[in-house]
């Protein structure tokens, strides 16, 4: 079974900037391209950004364009987003995702972590 396990979530003023991780363990030899969906209070839980296996594509969502970058480290099954410039609308419970991709967008799996909470104040 594959497992992820996000890091890094907190508290950040407006502005600021934070880096989370996910990691993946038990069968992270099946992994492909991974992502990022966050669910703010009362929304719907939305994409942030995914990136492919061999790191040459990346994809993000609208809001977060310019301000958040993927990467990976395929050595040790670890995705990560650099977030700067944050919102308070960025606040979110942040999960990690596997999932695949095409050419012009990456799309999830059922398989998520647990989360990890990011609030940004104003």
């Amino acid at each position: 079974q594959l497992r992820l396990e996000e890091s890094g979530g907190g508290l950040v003023q407006a502005g600021g900037s934070l880096r989370l991780s996910c990691a993946a363990s038990g069968k992270s030899d099946t992994v492909d391209a991974m992502g990022w969906f966050r669910q703010g209070p009362g929304k719907d839980r939305e994409f942030v950004a995914g990136i492919s296996y061999s790191g040459a594509k990346t994809f993000y969502g609208d809001s977060v364009k310019g301000r958040f970058t993927i990467t990976r480290d395929n050595a040790e099954t670890t995705v990560f987003l650099e977030m700067v410039d944050l919102k308070p609308e960025d606040t979110a419970v942040y999960y990690c995702n596997a999932g695949g991709n095409t050419a012009s967008y990456y799309y999830p799996y059922d398989t998520w972590g647990q989360g990890t909470q990011v609030t940004v104040s104003s």
